[in-house]
């Protein structure tokens, strides 16, 4: 089973995940667009197991829906490099870049895309959804 391991930007925090992605998916809302400071989140989602190495700090948000999500962050550089959903177990969503991989599997989904920036061109084959359709 392959091994993927995202670093923070100074590499004291990390995450290593193992097999092919549940998803990968942008998220154009508002609250993503300020966390990372760019256009949209580009996240792919992982089953457990996976590894932390490092500190992080913490930080809850809750979504529309009520969803309450965790987000980690490494405290020396502040890089946003996971998140997981309070309530569920078996999965984590990892910020793509984190893996400084340009081969990474494509997004499939764009959710929030009533707020994605006109001049933000989705890849061919990407089903864009109004809202978080969950």
């Amino acid at each position: 089973m392959p091994t993927r391991t995202a670093t923070c930007s100074c590499g004291q925090l990390r995450i290593t995940v193992r097999g092919e992605p549940r998803g990968v998916g942008l998220c154009h809302c508002l609250a993503c667009q300020q966390r990372t400071g760019s256009m949209f989140a580009a996240l792919a989602s992982f089953n457990e197991p996976y590894t932390v190495t490092g500190a992080a700090t913490e930080y809850v948000r809750t979504g529309d829906a009520g969803a309450q999500f965790r987000f980690r962050f490494c405290p020396v550089c502040g890089t946003n490099l996971f998140h997981t959903e309070e309530g569920t177990t078996g999965s984590v969503s990892v910020a793509v870049g984190a893996f400084a991989d340009p081969a990474f599997p494509a997004p499939q989904v764009s959710v929030y895309d009533c707020r994605r920036h006109p001049w933000v061109q989705l890849p061919p084959g990407t089903t864009a959804f109004d809202k978080d359709p969950a």
